[in-house]
């Protein structure tokens, strides 16, 4: 029995005889570069391909809009104790955000 890799060779092959590869968009084309790939460090490029791939953003991001809602709430409230709250609130997500990029950056040399 032919192994996965021996098959889709053949698959290929039979494509390409046919022409139904030359007709396929991009053939004979370098693959488009994909937007940070190369910014991304390599341990994290398939992951990071795989969830958006899927239509889920990394949960850094969301820790970054969570933070950009509470600027602009913080940026809007008049209330001095209020204020104080959310400032407070705001210095632990910044906290939470650095301690997450530098465990990043430490198991995935960033």
């Amino acid at each position: 029995m032919p192994t996965l890799d021996e098959q889709i060779a053949k698959a290929l092959q039979e494509a390409a005889a046919s022409g139904e590869l030359a007709s396929a968009k991009g053939y004979g084309k370098p693959l488009p570069e994909i937007a940070g790939w190369d910014d991304t460090p390599e341990a994290l490029r398939m992951p990071f391909k795989i969830l958006k791939d899927a239509g889920v953003a990394p949960p850094e991001i969301e820790l970054f809009h969570e933070r950009s809602r509470l600027r602009e709430t913080l940026e809007a409230c008049t209330d001095a104790a209020e204020r104080e709250r959310l400032g407070k609130e705001l210095g632990i997500l910044e906290a939470k955000i650095a301690l997450r990029l530098e465990s990043l950056r430490a198991n995935a040399k960033l």
